[in-house]
């Protein structure tokens, strides 16, 4: 069928050329199998055959969930962690974690003092002062919360149930105001919980110090997290949870973690019974193509479930490889990373769709790893460079990222923190999020003069290409209704922060998470039949004509 033919020849190569520079052989991928049939799905008959279009202008809430995301994780807060808030652990706690630092203080203080003090510090996560900083540098805040931030029903058979579940009456409270402080500012809100019933991981932010990752191995707990996640998903479907751009299901699963992936197919079936349009955002578990692949697998055009974004970490100061390296060969190699994305994402109908989020990074590297920079090496310089470069790989590959972090009593944070590293340029926001807002209508002024010219040049140019290229039949007005869905959805972006539709003091937004936006796109378009590729087509070209001609 011709819609196989979408990936250009220059795609090809690009992935070929991608594929060969790679120093090792690539595993081959799993097959996952058919999703239950319980899914909602499009009708068969509708597959083939148009149907009328359910499609209307984005809301200011598509944009928040579907723009390019640059922010920064708000760590140490409703999950702890004795490195960043060391103020919140009495001397002579047994570890590191929150429930190490909540039985300590509730065998010290008892139950009204440290929910008092629990409270103070879910209080003075975000100051006034704080919020402007971020409403300038920021578009999202990921928001690592406990399952004992939700009630006392959600602790029940856990370390956290009896009296220590009365520390966090108020959590779920203090979680929705902090969200709608956030939202009335313009900034979304990925709900991650950070630490599920037993552990994703071996972590002390897991919740506790067990340094197991029962999570996995054990049907109760993996019930209970989802008993977790369907009740924020009927929370953020009633509205109390206002600008939640997802839900994160569990935080850095152990690698090769048993039966991942069918409990993510069970979370993703109960997530999208509530609500299917929040996205829900899984971990790769440290294998980012599987996880891809799994993605693509469920991100099909006529399933009616939650878009799953990817999430994944990179950090470089960990491994023993790492270690052995310098500054400037951890720069080179930034160079390279994340690749492996993009033969994965650009086709929705061929392949699904398939977006990534780098969920934690920073700009922190080990004492070893400066001891090679040299001699006469800046370490400021090396850091710019090194967090810099990291934007650039980030912008070019995924759907958005998220620093760790923004608050520690250590602030500014050095280089482990958001607003350090932007203060010394360190770190990047891309310049659309800069552009003043009066100038925001003369540029779409701009692309308006230009729009016809645009769209004529791309339609020649794409019907020439398929008449050179593989002569037969198409149907070409698709493309030409892809690309006008396409310059008008990158226009209503780009000025909704200028109109009023999020609270914001300058900038203007870019489609970031693209491959689950056509899906949704395709999806209400009404198309069908074998050339709805030529839609998908239009649509990306008309959106990368539009940010051409605003951005220069």
């Amino acid at each position: 069928m011709h819609f196989k033919l979408v990936t250009k020849t220059k795609k090809l190569f690009r992935k070929v050329k991608e594929l060969r520079s790679r120093s090792e052989p690539l595993e081959p991928l799993p097959t996952f199998p058919e999703p239950t049939s319980l899914y909602r799905t499009t009708p068969q008959w509708a597959v083939h055959q148009d149907y009328p279009s359910t499609s209307q202008p984005p809301t200011p809430l598509d944009v928040l969930r579907y723009r390019y995301h640059y922010g920064s994780n708000l760590g140490g807060v409703f999950v702890l962690e004795q490195w960043l808030f060391p103020n919140m652990f009495d001397q002579g706690v047994k570890g590191s974690s929150e429930l190490d630092a909540v039985t300590q203080s509730l065998a010290i203080r008892g139950v009204d003092a440290t929910r008092l003090k629990w409270e103070t510090h879910w209080a003075n996560a975000l100051s006034d002062h704080d919020l402007h900083f971020l409403t300038a540098y920021c578009t999202s805040i990921r928001l690592p919360i406990g399952y004992f931030s939700l009630g006392k029903f959600f602790t029940a058979k856990t370390p956290f149930e009896g009296a220590l579940s009365e520390i966090y009456d108020n959590a779920w409270s203090a979680i929705k105001s902090l969200c709608t402080r956030l939202h009335n500012a313009g900034i979304g809100v990925l709900l991650d919980l950070h630490a599920c019933p037993g552990g994703a991981n071996e972590d002390a932010h897991s919740g506790t110090s067990s340094r197991q990752a029962n999570l996995w191995d054990e049907k109760w707990n993996l019930n209970a997290t989802i008993r977790c996640l369907q009740f924020i998903a009927n929370e953020v479907r009633q509205g109390h949870i206002p600008g939640c751009i997802g839900i994160q299901c569990c935080n850095e699963a152990i690698y090769n973690a048993p039966n991942m992936y069918d409990w993510y197919e069970e979370v993703l079936f109960s997530l999208s019974t509530i609500d299917h349009n929040v996205p829900l955002y899984i971990s790769d578990g440290w294998n980012l193509r599987n996880s891809m692949a799994w993605a693509a697998s469920r991100n099909k055009v006529h399933r009616h479930s939650c878009p799953v974004i990817v999430d994944t970490h990179k950090y470089y100061t960990f491994s023993y490889l790492n270690k052995s390296q310098s500054p400037q060969e951890i720069i080179r190699s930034v160079r390279s990373e994340l690749n492996e994305v993009a033969p994965f994402v650009g086709s929705v109908m061929d392949n699904g769709a398939v977006d990534v989020m780098v969920g934690e990074w920073s700009c922190v590297l080990d004492g070893e790893t400066w001891d090679k920079a040299g001699h006469g090496a800046n370490r400021e310089d090396l850091v710019r460079k090194f967090g810099t470069t990291q934007c650039s790989q980030w912008q070019q590959h995924t759907g958005g990222s998220c620093f760790w972090t923004t608050k520690m009593a250590w602030m500014d944070g050095g280089e482990w923190g958001f607003v350090e590293m932007t203060k010394k340029a360190a770190i990047q926001a891309p310049s659309n999020m800069f552009i003043p807002h009066h100038d925001i209508p003369g540029l779409i002024t701009k692309t308006g003069l230009q729009r016809a010219t645009l769209r004529a040049a791309a339609v020649k140019a794409h019907v020439e290409y398929w008449v050179s290229t593989a002569k037969g039949r198409y149907e070409h007005w698709r493309f030409e209704a892809g690309w006008d869905v396409g310059f008008s959805d990158a226009a209503m972006f780009f000025g909704m922060r200028a109109r009023g539709g999020i609270q914001a003091k300058a900038g203007g937004d870019m489609i970031g998470m693209m491959d689950a936006w056509v899906r949704k796109r395709l999806a209400e378009s009404g198309m069908a039949g074998g050339f709805v590729w030529e839609f998908e087509q239009g649509f990306r070209e008309a959106e990368e004509a539009f940010r051409g001609v605003v951005m220069g």
